[in-house]
């Protein structure tokens, strides 16, 4: 055993998350050449064990498994033990993964995969328990019988190896060699009604049991299909789910944002841990609700939820953390718990809130009982009355109410504020940085300019600390001054979109021109002709079993329907790079897959959407456009629409031409000045212009015509 391997090397590492490991007796190595090479030369397995920070039952199997000296033993002699932060490697954890859920039917972190020293998997699983427990093996019986089967059994081994690496080479790289047909008008409709068909319709969201996901791309598709074809149905299934989820415990009641996922069917009780990514994509889809709906309380979630990310997600310099965990460490001899930052007894509640029988109504709003809902008779708080109910049963008004529950939650917020807090995983993602970046976008747009200010630092801080200017690469991770990774494909497409939305949002060229220099590089070093597709690392990766594609959306959109997406949006501003035709191969090579199930690839049905249909464009020709302008677009909703400001003279637009490196005038701004010195707007869908007008109704009510 080399001097590097028989310790543990976790310690030298930026991530959290590895470094939560360090202290453990196992020998955990980094995934890197060295450790790959030590199991060559000891000619023993690798296991490998991923997770992340937030994870509740990575935190137990560490407790009950790689904290056991007669376990660490046992993963020392005989193996050599590899721990990755999948936020870091999601090509190893998207690769593995695979295989544990086309071996085991079911998938999850802790990541347990046993591997052959050149990566092939062997034997894969999630969570084991230390002793055998409903119908899971024991984990240190099971690397006992891994042991002897390596040395008795190698054959098998080396057999079910290869099987097993030709079976996710065709699962997570499904597009080499594919050929299908492009997209129709008929596919939003049809991805439309699987959806719906998949709709828990009593409970809202989707699937009729618990574990209950956010899944912000098929409500994202659901709004589309409402707003373009008319679908009230789609319309009735997309605000079931998130008036569900907004009212359940998944919501956080006191401090805004999401939790993780339900662990129940009415989602009543959360797994803790809060996401950056989920706390991005969801308040993204509750604006165009509100867009589309003009109910108030999908802003207010949006705007609550944006207010959580930027309080207690924010790098100090612009950026944006990555995660909170589920469990709250109160130190000494007590052990870390899951949820205790969040939940509440009565007596808290009466203590907390006492003044003027505020404590009464926010129990009641609350549902906060003696029995409680969760672990030990305590409370997650659901909205479990309305402030019409409680308006009559207490004689109050509805404004009344609403005044004692606003004092309640800011009394609970400030109690809250006291206890220990969750873990925060502080490592800043290129590609989650975008995800928000979009958001406050978003929120700049329909909500307030001013968050628009917060979407610009975050940019400036991937682009100063992430992006490599002479290079022009993007890294993946920033964690206290350390850089780590190349960027894979969701971190240029989300970061490229959250640039470009940042420009729809404020009519900055700057962010424009990075984004179209982001897909520059996706174009260059994503794109395989050959293949037809965009893979998911870029053309210089290493050391993998073979080049993956992300086409399903999972916790995060499908990173290549964000690219074919933003390539689409973008190919009006710089018709000469081919960036339509990438997309609309891409496009072409999935069609079959997509069509045959559109629930799992929301993201490319709606970039599909947009090639067949066209997109939207409102070219705004001002220097200042005026505010009325700015609240009526904030409150449209412009499925697949790009608000394309630009200077009101060709004089003024030379400048921005050279910042994008572009020769000549592309069609989104070509032909479309200032008229009689007034701002001015342009209307079109596809290939179709209005005339220009000064008055935006008038533009808005063309598009709808059409």
């Amino acid at each position: 055993m080399s001097e590097r391997a028989s310790r543990n090397r976790l310690n030298e590492e930026a991530s959290p998350y590895l470094r939560q490991h360090a202290d453990n007796p196992v020998h955990w190595q980094p995934w890197d050449g060295s450790a790959l090479a030590e199991a060559r030369e000891r000619d023993v397995p690798i296991f490998l064990s991923v997770g992340y920070s937030a994870c509740h039952w990575c935190h137990v199997m560490e407790e009950e498994s790689f904290e056991d000296e007669t376990i660490a033993d046992l993963l020392n002699e005989n193996f050599v033990p590899v721990k990755v932060d999948r936020e870091e490697r999601p090509d190893l954890d998207s690769l593995y993964m695979s295989v544990c859920q086309m071996v085991t039917g079911r998938g999850g972190w802790p990541l347990s995969a046993w591997l052959m020293p050149d990566g092939r998997p062997f034997y894969v699983g999630t969570y084991f328990p230390p002793e055998p427990r409903r119908g899971s093996p024991g984990f240190e019986q099971l690397l006992r019988d891994i042991s002897t089967s390596w040395r008795e059994d190698r054959d098998e081994i080396i057999e079910r190896s290869d099987q097993w690496a030709a079976a996710v080479a065709d699962d997570v790289s499904p597009g080499a060699g594919s050929t299908g047909e492009p997209p129709d008008t008929e596919l939003l409709g049809d991805a439309t009604r699987a959806v719906v068909r998949s709709a828990d319709r009593d409970h809202g969201g989707f699937g009729r049991s618990g574990p209950k996901f956010p899944q912000p791309g098929r409500i994202d598709l659901l709004l589309r299909a409402a707003s373009v074809r008319n679908d009230d149905e789609a319309l009735s299934v997309a605000a079931e789910t998130l008036d569900s989820m907004a009212a359940g415990g998944v919501y956080d009641h006191v401090g805004g944002g999401f939790h993780r996922y339900a662990t129940d069917q009415e989602w009543t009780v959360p797994h803790f841990e809060k996401m950056l990514y989920d706390n991005t994509e969801l308040p993204r889809v509750y604006l165009d609700a509100y867009q589309l709906t003009g109910a108030p309380r999908y802003a207010l979630v949006a705007a609550e939820t944006l207010a959580f990310v930027d309080r207690e997600l924010s790098h100090p310099d612009g950026g944006f953390y990555a995660t909170l965990d589920a469990r709250s460490d109160p130190g000494g001899r007590e052990a870390p718990t899951e949820g205790a930052f969040y939940v509440w007894t009565p007596d808290e509640v009466d203590r907390v809130a006492a003044d003027a029988g505020t404590a009464a109504l926010a129990s009641e709003r609350f549902g906060v009982t003696a029995g409680g809902n969760f672990e030990d008779g305590t409370t997650i708080l659901t909205v479990a009355a309305s402030y019409a109910e409680l308006a009559e049963r207490h004689g109050l008004g509805e404004a009344e109410v609403a005044e004692h529950i606003g004092r309640a939650r800011a009394a609970l917020f400030d109690a809250r504020e006291t206890r220990p807090r969750p873990r925060r995983d502080e490592k800043v993602l290129a590609g989650w940085n975008g995800l928000a970046i979009s958001a406050f976008a978003a929120g700049a747009h329909t909500l307030d300019p001013s968050l628009a200010d917060r979407a610009s630092e975050a940019l400036s801080f991937v682009r100063e600390h992430l992006w490599d200017e002479d290079e022009r690469l993007l890294r993946r991770r920033y964690a206290d001054g350390d850089v780590k990774g190349r960027g894979y494909l969701e971190d240029y497409a989300f970061l490229g979109r959250g640039a470009f939305d940042l420009y729809r949002a404020t009519g900055d060229v700057e962010p424009l021109s990075y984004a179209v220099d982001l897909a520059r590089v996706v174009a260059d070093r994503f794109w395989d002709e050959a293949d037809g597709t965009l893979y998911f690392t870029d053309v210089d990766a290493e050391g993998l079993l073979t080049r993956p594609e992300e086409v399903r959306d999972s916790s995060t959109p499908s990173s290549l329907g964000v690219a074919v997406d933003l390539l689409l949006a973008l190919s009006s501003f710089a018709p000469n790079e081919g960036f339509d035709s990438i997309a609309n191969t891409v496009l072409t090579t999935h069609g079959n897959r997509v069509r045959g199930s559109p629930t799992e690839y929301p993201s490319l049905v709606l970039a599909a959407d947009r090639s067949v249909r066209g997109g939207v464009e409102l070219t705004v020709a001002a220097e200042t456009p005026p505010e009325s302008w700015r609240n009526r677009l904030a409150e449209t909703y412009l499925p697949a629409g790009v608000v394309a400001r630009r200077p009101p003279t060709d004089d003024g637009l030379a400048p921005w031409l050279a910042d994008l490196g572009l020769d000549e005038t592309p069609p989104v701004w070509r032909g479309r000045e200032a008229r009689d010195g007034r701002p001015t707007v342009y209307a079109c869908r596809g290939r179709a212009c209005s005339p220009p007008t000064h008055d935006m109704d008038e533009a808005l009510a063309w598009l709808t015509e059409k």
